[in-house]
């Protein structure tokens, strides 16, 4: 069996020796080197030839966002960051997200055995995905998305009129983040209200909703319990509770439920789509983006059972096919459509 060659890149002694005592436990994953700072990590990647790097945001002489930058103009590679939780650390790793960094994990909290424990099962998943990430979606979604969403938003902002009557269920994970934000870039101020489940610490939910906002005409937000669900408006599950959609009098509204994690996640895009499918049915549409795993695959199809239109991203424009691979293999899409075209198939099943 083929071991994924890791590279560590952190200015923290202790936080090298932990991450390289965590994959050291796993057969698949092999720590190649470690190094204290960008300078030495550029030479390191020279030499070693990683097939994985872990990032650290916060370094002396050249900070991980710059490094990451550079990298990814001069040796595209998988990398996933190593991030505070805190509002400015929430902030780089958006950043870092959209200059092409696969995925993140937060610093690990050591006051105690079993939060470390979740710690080593979580960084271990996220590096054999980043492993197997593609990594030449980047560029092709960015160059793809920005003459499309420019001229798409334009044009469908004269003739697309707001409607009430349709509402877009969305899940994402691996990926999940710059596709969102790319997607919504096409996408009028008159477009389908969007709830969206994305994998994500709470810590994060701001910033994410934020990075949403900034990239779209709609407006994007945090979604809050009993929020009527409008035309125009995009609703994010917020990182520590699930988010369901209810029928009532007057309309939709957002619910948020403070359930166990289902799929191992929280929120999950399982109870999202599960909730669309029993009270939107047919005046709903289904979107599964870029993601590891499985979350919201079967219930998806549910959605399609109840008359739902389908939506997931195909396998070339996705960083990890999993959700939306799964998705399809169990038949649960009607369209399997490249990221820069998901707006205007959206806008087109509304019409």
């Amino acid at each position: 069996m083929k071991k994924i060659k890791l590279l560590i890149v952190d200015d923290s002694a202790l936080i090298r020796q932990l991450l390289a005592k965590i994959v050291g436990e796993v057969d698949d994953i092999e720590v190649i080197g470690t190094a204290g700072d960008p300078y030495e990590a550029r030479e390191k990647i020279k030499t070693l030839n990683p097939d994985v790097l872990t990032l650290d945001i916060e370094m002396p002489r050249m900070d991980g966002l710059t490094f990451l930058g550079n990298l990814m103009r001069l040796r595209p590679m998988p990398v996933v960051m190593i991030s505070t939780l805190t509002a400015q650390g929430a902030e780089a790793t958006m950043a870092a997200l959209t200059l092409g960094a696969v995925d993140f994990v937060t610093k690990p909290q050591l006051n105690s055995v079993e939060n470390l424990r979740q710690y080593a099962d979580e960084i271990v998943n996220k590096i054999r995905t980043a492993a197997k990430a593609n990594m030449k979606v980047w560029d092709v979604n960015r160059a793809r998305a920005a003459e499309p969403a420019t001229a798409l938003s334009s044009e469908t902002g004269r003739r697309f009129t707001a409607s009430s009557r349709k509402i877009v269920a969305l899940g994402s994970s691996t990926g999940g983040t710059e596709a969102l934000r790319l997607l919504v870039g096409g996408l009028p101020s008159t477009a389908p209200a969007i709830l969206v489940v994305q994998h994500l610490p709470v810590a994060f939910s701001a910033s994410f909703a934020k990075h949403v906002n900034d990239a779209t005409e709609m407006r994007a937000g945090l979604a809050n319990d009993g929020e009527p669900v409008m035309a125009g408006h995009i609703y994010i599950a917020p990182g520590d509770r699930h988010l369901a959609v209810a029928l009532e009098r007057h309309g939709w509204v957002c619910r948020l439920l403070d359930g166990p994690p289902v799929n191992r996640h929280k929120p999950s895009v399982e109870v999202l789509f599960k909730s669309v499918a029993e009270q939107a049915g047919s005046a709903a549409i289904g979107v599964m983006l870029t993601g590891m795993g499985a979350d919201g695959a079967k219930a998806m199809l549910e959605m399609r059972d109840a008359g739902a239109v389908n939506i997931v991203q195909d396998e070339a424009t996705s960083v990890v096919w999993g959700m939306p691979g799964e998705a399809y293999r169990l038949g649960a899409a009607h369209h399997v459509v490249p990221l820069e075209r998901i707006a205007a198939q959206i806008l087109a099943l509304t019409r």
